[in-house]
């Protein structure tokens, strides 16, 4: 998914002047941005005083929508490039299509994991015809300084594996949680789970102490640490946990979000991660101009032009959009 905001700033990410070294119930409340013609969505992250949680640095939550009588998500082919893409529904379907030549339809709690590496280039909608409601996340993960000129590439993993308790079942999306590790390629230390719990539950997750964490609430009412969660926020949690107490006053959502704190400090603009303004401005140039990023051939409709880029780093320091 696209960051389609049309005037974004350079944002500073990273490092460890963020990170709460124990733990803490850290209100996160979203910013609306519109995304394409009919998808609305919620922007967790980066935000206004909590801008990475691990490697996560990009959260957007969206729906439920009825789409039944409109296109539903349309995101024209745009460029990536330093991060991962993590696509995750609760309902809906999402039509991949990146310049690679993948073609995926992604499908409630599948993964879509996207890395971008070195440059690609994807297009994101919704099939036709598609189901009536849409309800997911969109998540990036920045690549470390020695992984983000991998070769790009795309992997699609309909199945997960899962940690149960009574009235709780945590499928693993990313990383390690408890016993069971995702398929997916990390490069990080780092976790990324969604939790399903049954109306009246109490537990206790189990987490790693060197991680930092936040939870993201996706539906219904539940309690985190003894904070209510509603659907469309997100509560920062720092480090030094060993364990998260989970209350659910009906059916509910979550997803678990952590790792460990990336020391690294990155630059943001629109759908790139780099380290200079530099290089922002070259991948713009060459996403403009060049070859870089490839073609997404099949999807009907021109590329997403980038918007200008702030003059320099300096000036846009601090700023999040």
């Amino acid at each position: 998914m696209s960051n389609l905001d049309r005037q974004p700033a350079l944002s500073s990410c990273g490092g460890r002047g963020f990170v709460v070294a124990e733990p803490v119930r850290e209100l996160l409340s979203p910013r609306t941005v519109r995304l394409g013609e009919s998808t609305e969505v919620r922007r967790l992250l980066p935000n206004l005083g909590r801008r990475m949680v691990g490697a996560w640095c990009f959260v957007d939550h969206y729906g439920p929508d009825d789409i039944a009588d409109e296109p539903g998500m349309q995101v024209a082919p745009h460029p990536h490039a330093g991060l991962q893409t993590v696509s995750w529904l609760h309902e809906g379907e999402v039509l991949h299509r990146d310049s690679v030549g993948s073609l995926a339809t992604i499908r409630p709690r599948e993964l879509g994991l996207m890395t971008s590496g070195r440059g690609i280039s994807h297009s994101e909608e919704s099939p036709r015809p598609h189901a009536r409601f849409l309800h997911g996340a969109q998540l990036w993960v920045a690549l470390p300084d020695a992984h983000r000129d991998v070769e790009p590439h795309f992997q699609h993993h309909p199945d997960l594996p899962q940690v149960t308790a009574p009235g709780l079942n945590a499928t693993v999306i990313l990383g390690t949680l408890d016993t069971a590790t995702s398929p997916g390629t990390a490069y990080t230390p780092i976790v990324g789970a969604d939790l399903a719990l049954a109306a009246g539950t109490e537990s206790r997750l189990p987490l790693d102490p060197d991680f930092e964490y936040a939870v993201l609430s996706m539906s219904g009412e539940a309690h985190v640490d003894g904070v209510p969660l509603l659907p469309g926020s997100m509560l920062y949690l720092g480090c030094g946990r060993t364990e998260l107490p989970l209350r659910a006053s009906s059916d509910a959502g979550l997803m678990l979000l952590g790792g460990e704190p990336f020391d690294e400090e990155i630059v943001m603009f629109w759908n790139w991660i780099g380290r200079s303004h530099e290089e922002i401005a070259q991948a713009r140039e060459d996403w403009m101009n060049g070859t870089r990023f490839g073609e997404v051939k099949g999807y009907d409709g021109p590329p997403i032009p980038c918007p200008e880029l702030p003059p320099t780093h300096l000036k846009a320091r601090g700023r999040v959009r």
